[in-house]
């Protein structure tokens, strides 16, 4: 509901304080390993160096969101990298008829906010919990500090932009090129790869029909009617919640 997303969007202060990470003395399987362990299922993240994941998790703190509260709204200080441990988002903005925008959806273990954190400017959409979740914010100023002493490390955060900027041109040409069910196809295939975080795609995607369609731009109904004509070519399976790639 757009008053709502405007609502929540407006106050995104977490009444809750964020749960701090120490990886001092940490026991092999205590929460930072098996964090460190479960981030290891995100290409970027196992593709940077063990210091700068050392710094990721050093300084990162988890914090806690409930369904429908923000993390941060367009126009927001950067104020960090973060990462999805937990739960879901949904990263957008409200149209100019004031309807809630979904962009991408984001699930466990997707790093976002990388765009304000490299150029230091507002954060460009809303990011607002599906679900109850869990986001391991990184703060912008820890992790200046080490680029600034350790710059060869730029290059991990240039990596985790373009493949953002990879994904955006494959989602325009799609807008320009393919037919409605193709577009409907294509997109669920890019959130069972994570947006190109993961190596082996997930099988099974979690997304309601109305985030489906706010993804594409189209109607609820239009979705539907598309998945269905999908499902009766066998590329895909219905499931109450999710959707199974056939394919």
């Amino acid at each position: 509901m757009p008053l709502l997303w405007r609502r929540v969007c407006q106050n995104s202060d977490n009444p809750l304080p964020p749960d701090p990470l120490s990886t001092s003395d940490e026991p092999p399987h205590g929460p930072v390993a098996d964090l460190r362990l479960a981030l290891q299922t995100d290409d970027w993240f196992a593709g940077c160096a063990p210091g700068l994941q050392q710094v990721l998790l050093g300084t990162g703190r988890l914090r806690r969101l409930a369904a429908g509260q923000a993390l941060f709204a367009r126009g927001g200080e950067a104020d960090g990298l973060c990462c999805l441990t937990s739960g879901a988002l949904r990263i957008g903005a409200l149209d100019a008829e004031g309807q809630a925008a979904v962009l991408a959806y984001l699930e466990p273990y997707q790093w976002f906010g990388e765009i304000s954190m490299i150029d230091g400017q507002p954060r460009t959409h809303d990011a607002v919990a599906d679900v109850d979740s869990q986001v391991l914010v990184v703060p912008r100023t820890a992790l200046m500090a080490f680029l600034d002493t350790h710059p060869v490390h730029w290059r991990d955060l240039a990596r985790l932009a373009c493949r953002k900027l990879r994904v955006s041109f494959a989602v325009l040409e799609e807008l320009a090129q393919l037919p409605l069910e193709d577009r409907v196809l294509r997109r669920l295939h890019l959130l069972a790869q994570g947006y190109g975080s993961r190596d082996v795609p997930r099988r099974r995607v979690r997304v309601a029909q109305e985030v489906l369609a706010r993804m594409l731009g189209i109607s609820r109904q239009s979705t539907n009617r598309a998945l269905r004509q999908l499902e009766a070519r066998g590329l895909l399976r219905l499931h109450y919640g999710e959707i199974e790639l056939l394919e």
